[in-house]
Parts: C-alpha cells; sequence; structure tokens
C-alpha cells in the first residue's frame, strides 16, 4: 500500500468514526420514517443523509437509506441492532446496519482485457476508491506484472470447458481464505455456474460492454455495427444465473454513426466500460443500491 493511498485512508477512517449507514425495504404504510427517526434519536445518532423512495405508497415497498452519525457506533453496533429488531419486524423490514468505517475486501476477475481492471486500480491507489483490493484471479497469465505492480497478488486459474469446475472450486477456495465480500467481474470472459453464482449472492458485479438489454452475450459490438446502431453503451450488474440479465446498477452510452467500424466501436466502448463499472462498484461499497427482485434502487 503506497503512503499516498495510506494517507488517504487514514483520514477517510479517522473522519468517519462515528459514522454508520441503514439500509431498509419493507411494505410501504405510514410511521415508517417517524418510527426509524425517532430509534436513532434515542439512540444519540444525528442523520447526516437520508434518501428514500416509494414504488407506490398504496401497497409499494418503500426503501429507505440513512447515513448518521452516533457516539461509539463500533462498540454499540450489536446492542443497536438488538434493540432495532421490534421495529424491524413491526414493519416487516429487510435491513443492514453497516459501519462507515466496515471496509469491504475485493477479489477482481479479469481474462486479457486490462480498462476496466486498470482504471479500478488506479482509482484505489489514488484512494477514491475505499475498499482492500485483495487480489486479482484471471484465466490467462497475461496481465500478472501489471497487478504484482500494485502489491496486488495475482492469481493465474486457467478455465477450460473440461477444467471448469475445478477451476471453480479453486476460486471459490481462494474468495473464502481471503474473507472476500465483493467480486468485480473486470471483463472476465467466463461465465460462471451456477453453484458458483449461488455462493455470493448480490455480491458479484459484472461489466457487460452493451446496452442492456441490447446485445446480450458475446460480441456485442460486432452484431451493434451490423445493426446500424446510433448510440453504443455498457452495463454494470449484479450477476444471477441468467446470462446479463441481472439487476443493473449503472449504464452509459455514447453516439456513433455510420463512420464507425467495429474496431471504432470497440475503442469508444472501452472509455465508457471503464467508468460505468467504477461508477456501480462505488454506489455498491458506498451502500446505495438495494436490489429489489431483479431490479435496483440506486441513491446518488
Amino acid at each position: 500500500m503506497t503512503t499516498f493511498r495510506q494517507h488517504r485512508w487514514q483520514s477517510f477512517l479517522q473522519g468517519y468514526e462515528q459514522r454508520a449507514r441503514i439500509l431498509i425495504s419493507c411494505p410501504d404504510r405510514p410511521g415508517i420514517v417517524a418510527a426509524v427517526t425517532s430509534f436513532l434519536y434515542e439512540q444519540g445518532a444525528n442523520i447526516v443523509e437520508s434518501s428514500q423512495y416509494s414504488t407506490d405508497p398504496e401497497g409499494g415497498t418503500f426503501f429507505l437509506r440513512l447515513e448518521f452519525d452516533c457516539p461509539n457506533i463500533a462498540e454499540r453496533k450489536e446492542e443497536i441492532e438488538a434493540a432495532f429488531a421490534p421495529i424491524a419486524a413491526e414493519f416487516q423490514m429487510r435491513w443492514q446496519l453497516r459501519l462507515h468505517n466496515d471496509i469491504r475486501r475485493i477479489a477482481i476477475f479479469v481474462s486479457k482485457a486490462e480498462h476496466c481492471l486498470l482504471e479500478l486500480l488506479w482509482q484505489w491507489q489514488a484512494g477514491e476508491l475505499i475498499a482492500d483490493i485483495a487480489l486479482v484471479i484471471s484465466n490467462h497469465p497475461d496481465l500478472r506484472e501489471t497487478v504484482e505492480s500494485f502489491g496486488i497478488p495475482y492469481v493465474h486459474i486457467p478455465v477450460t470447458k473440461e477444467t471448469k469446475a475445478d477451476a471453480e472450486a479453486e476460486q471459490i477456495r481462494l474468495l473464502r481464505d481471503y474473507q472476500i465480500d465483493t467480486i468485480v467481474l473486470a471483463r472476465y470472459m467466463q461465465i460462471l455456474s451456477p453453484a458458483f453464482v449461488a455462493e455470493f449472492p448480490g455480491r458479484i458485479i459484472n461489466i457487460h460492454h452493451s446496452f442492456l438489454p441490447a446485445f446480450i452475450g458475446a460480441r456485442p459490438y460486432e452484431r451493434a455495427y451490423e445493426r446500424g446502431v446510433k448510440l453504443i453503451g455498457a452495463t454494470s450488474h449484479y450477476v444471477t444465473d441468467d446470462l446479463d440479465e441481472g439487476p443493473i446498477i449503472e449504464q452509459d452510452v455514447a453516439r456513433v454513426d455510420h463512420r464507425h467500424h467495429p474496431d471504432d466501436l470497440k475503442r469508444i466502448g472501452r472509455l465508457i466500460e471503464k467508468t460505468v463499472l467504477a461508477r456501480a462498484l462505488r454506489w455498491h461499497l458506498e451502500d446505495r443500491v438495494i436490489i429489489h427482485g431483479n431490479k435496483t434502487i440506486v441513491f446518488y
């Protein structure tokens, strides 16, 4: 870890020692916000950020994200969770309380394309991405030197049709050993098995090089060129068993025209891909994303 990044992390951690976040989703009804905010007030908390949304005030689902400062929150977290449990039960809440300084451990999966990986590493090195990138796993050896120059372990696990099950078993073992919380597929050109995805529900983030739901699967830029599209894009989403159909976190687009050939689309697309993936990961790390069925509520 570089001295500059250490300084940024120390400043981040010291500045938010008393801060926490609570994320809630539940059936909408009157009194939810009053109950939650009154509870936090009774705990001595001061709310510093609040976002809420309802799919429908009459019988819909209500979503709430609060950031608050609370004295000795790290020591009192379990006590506060236990005290909040009756309120959560009354309103049928799905909820989680996370400390602001609870830094997630990340594993990045990559194949040969380096642009998304490098964007994450650069932001991490600069202290802009507050996470612990614990290791990088690849099915190719090509990016070892690049990754290890950042002081991050690089594990090469070849994957073939015949060895896929064994390769995934080794990957899962490493992810458990490294206590990984979040997996980022930074143009990892392998389809994960349902068994692998089931190990990490809602914790695998992918970047797909098209504006989903258009051009699901392989060769999206070539297919976009053949279709003569005027917009290309990229989509970051959570991984599910359905290929490229998981809950979407972030998307962006760029205009193209008849003069752009497939290589031009790929060049333009690389910038969109790395930007979209970095945004999606940051919002995930900041607990700004709530999964709702096959959609997401994102409190920017």
